[in-house]
C-alpha cells in the first residue's frame, strides 16, 4: 500500500490545496450535530433554488423545440416543403443520428472542465439558435441539416444534467430532484401544445409568415434566451461554484463523500477514457442500455401525440388542447413516484410500475376507438415516463465510483437507449392510423422487454450486494478515494474503510 501512496501523493496534494481546511473539517462547529443538519438543510434549499427552476424550464423548451415538428405538420410544414411520409419520417430521425453517438463524448467532456455552467448554457444557446433556423428552411435538405445539427449541442443537456446532479445530491435525494427535471419534459408536452395551438390559431399570416414557421422562432428565441441565464444560475462542481462559501463547498464534498464512504473524485489514473473502458465492460451498463432502448421505443408515441389526440376527431386548436392533461397528470405521478422512491430507496418497482401502466394504456388502445376509451388510454401511457425519470438515477446507484465510469455510463445508457427514439420515428406510420394498432403492439413488446431486464438487473443487485458482506473493500472502489473520504470527514482511515463496507446498491 506503501507504494500505491506514493503514486497518489501528487493527487493528494491537489485535493488537500483545493479544499485548504480538510483537516479540521472533524472540529468545524458547523459541520456539527444540530448546526451540521441546519446547515445541511440550508445548502439543499439553496442548490434546489438555484438549480432546479433553470433546468426545468430547459428541459421544457428542449422537448418543445425538438418535437415542435410535429405541431408544425398539423398547419402545412409538409405541404410547404414539400414533404411525404417516408421524408417525414426520415426528418424525426435525423435528430437521433448527431444527439445518440455525441452524448457519450459530451458527458466525457463535462466529467473533465472546470465550468458546466458555461459549456451546457452554451449548448443551449447553439439548440436555441438552431430551432429558430428551422423556420426559414424551404426544403427537405435543409429541414434536416438542421435537424442533424440540434441533435449536437441537445446531446449535453440531459445526461449532462443528471450527472451534475449526482455530484450534488445524495442516492436518496437524487430521485426527486431528477424528476422534478424530467418533469420538464412531460410538462413541455403540455406546454408546448398549448403554446402550439395559441401559434397556429392567431399568427398565420402575420408579417406575411406562416403559422409553423412562427413556433420555431419563438421557441428557438426563447431557448436562448434561457442558455444565457443557465451561464448564471447553474452551479459548477461541489469545489468551485462561485456562489457558494467555502463552508458550503465543504459541506457538499463531505455529504457525497458520505453517501458512498469515498470522494467522489478521479484519480490521476482515472481518464475520460479508463471511464469509457470501464463502463464498456460492466454488463450492469449493457443491461440498461438496452433497457434504456426498449423503454424508449416502447414511449414512442410521445412524439406522435399531436397525432394521436387528433385521431379523436377534433379541430387541430382543440387536440392540442386535449394533449395537454395527460402530461400535467404524469408530472405530478412521477414527482410523487420518485418522492417515494427516495424515501424507501427502492428502486425496480417504483421503475416497472409505471411502465405497467403504459402497457395497460397500449391495451385499451388496441381494444376500443372509443373517444373515451382512448383518451383514457392516453393518460396511462404518459404515466409511463415516470419510470423513464428513475433510469439514470439508478444508473448513478449502481454505477457511482469513479466519476469518469460513472459519466460514461450515464452517457451510454442515455445515448443508446435513444437508439429506441430513433426506431419509433417510424413505427407510427400514418398507414396505420388512425387505430395503429401495429403500433401499440410494438409498444407492448417493447415495454415487456425493458421491465424483464430491469428485473434481471435488481437479481444482479441483490447478489452483488449479499457478495459485499463479506468484502473489505468493493472493487470498484480505491484506496485513494477511500482516504480522501476519511480526510474529508475527518475519521482515521480505517474508519472510513468500515463506512465504505456499509454501501449498498440501490435495487
Amino acid at each position: 500500500m506503501e507504494k500505491d501512496d506514493t503514486k497518489h501523493e501528487g493527487f493528494v496534494e491537489e485535493f488537500e490545496a483545493r479544499l485548504p481546511s480538510l483537516d479540521s473539517l472533524a472540529s468545524d462547529p458547523v459541520l456539527q450535530g444540530n448546526r451540521r443538519r441546519i446547515a445541511e438543510r440550508h445548502l439543499v434549499r439553496k442548490l434546489d433554488s438555484r438549480l432546479i427552476p433553470p433546468i426545468v424550464f430547459i428541459y421544457v423548451m428542449n422537448y418543445i423545440d425538438r418535437t415542435a415538428v410535429t405541431t408544425a405538420r398539423l398547419k402545412g410544414l409538409e405541404q410547404d416543403l414539400h414533404l411525404d411520409d417516408i421524408q417525414y419520417n426520415i426528418i424525426l430521425a435525423m435528430l437521433y443520428a448527431s444527439y445518440i453517438p455525441a452524448q457519450v463524448a459530451s458527458n466525457m467532456i463535462l466529467n473533465r472542465i472546470s465550468r458546466p455552467s458555461i459549456y451546457i448554457g452554451v449548448c443551449v444557446v447553439l439548440w436555441g439558435l438552431t430551432s429558430t433556423l428551422t423556420g426559414v428552411t424551404r426544403n427537405f435538405s435543409g429541414i434536416v441539416a438542421c435537424r442533424v445539427f440540434i441533435g449536437l449541442p441537445e446531446a449535453a443537456f440531459y445526461p449532462g444534467m443528471m450527472y451534475l446532479l449526482s455530484r450534488w445530491y445524495t442516492r436518496k435525494e437524487l430521485g426527486l430532484r431528477a424528476a422534478l427535471l424530467y418533469s420538464g419534459l412531460l410538462i413541455s408536452n403540455a406546454f408546448g401544445s398549448l403554446m402550439a395551438a395559441g401559434i397556429l390559431s392567431h399568427m398565420d399570416g402575420v408579417l406575411g409568415i406562416r403559422a409553423w414557421r412562427w413556433i420555431f422562432y419563438i421557441e428557438g428565441s426563447i431557448t436562448m434566451l434561457l442558455g444565457f441565464v443557465t451561464m448564471y444560475l447553474l452551479p459548477d462542481f461541489p469545489y468551485n461554484t462561485r456562489w457558494l462559501s467555502e463552508d458550503d463547498k465543504h459541506l457538499a464534498q463531505l455529504r457525497i463523500s458520505e453517501d458512498a464512504g469515498e470522494a467522489d473524485e478521479d484519480t490521476p489514473t482515472d481518464t475520460a477514457w479508463s471511464g469509457f473502458l470501464l463502463a464498456i465492460k460492466d454488463p450492469k451498463v449493457f443491461i440498461m442500455a438496452v433497457m434504456t432502448c426498449s423503454q424508449l421505443l416502447g414511449l414512442g408515441f410521445v412524439t406522435f401525440f399531436p397525432t394521436l389526440t387528433a385521431t379523436l376527431g377534433f379541430s387541430t386548436t382543440i387536440s392540442l388542447l386535449l394533449a395537454a392533461p395527460p402530461w400535467i397528470f404524469a408530472t405530478s405521478v412521477c414527482c410523487i413516484n420518485a418522492w417515494h422512491a427516495d424515501k424507501t430507496g427502492e428502486r425496480f418497482f417504483h421503475i416497472a410500475m409505471p411502465w405497467s401502466a403504459t402497457i395497460i394504456g397500449y391495451i385499451i388502445g388496441v381494444t376500443t376507438m372509443s373517444v373515451a376509451g382512448r383518451y383514457l388510454s392516453m393518460f396511462l401511457l404518459a404515466c409511463g415516463y415516470c419510470g423513464c425519470a428513475l433510469v439514470l438515477v439508478w444508473v448513478s446507484n449502481v454505477i457511482p465510483r469513479p466519476p469518469a465510469k460513472r459519466a460514461a455510463a450515464m452517457g451510454i445508457v442515455n445515448g443508446f437507449g435513444n437508439i429506441g427514439n430513433l426506431i419509433g420515428s417510424f413505427t407510427w406510420k400514418a398507414a396505420w392510423g388512425p387505430e395503429y394498432h401495429p403500433s401499440m403492439y410494438i409498444g407492448i413488446a417493447a415495454m415487456v422487454l425493458s421491465s424483464s431486464l430491469a428485473l434481471l438487473l435488481r437479481t444482479m443487485l441483490v447478489r452483488q450486494n449479499k457478495k459485499l458482506d463479506s468484502a473489505e473493500i468493493d472493487p470498484g472502489s480505491t484506496r485513494v478515494r477511500v482516504e480522501d473520504a476519511a480526510r474529508l470527514q475527518g475519521i482515521p482511515v480505517q474508519e472510513a474503510v468500515k463506512r465504505r463496507r456499509g454501501f449498498r446498491y440501490l435495487y
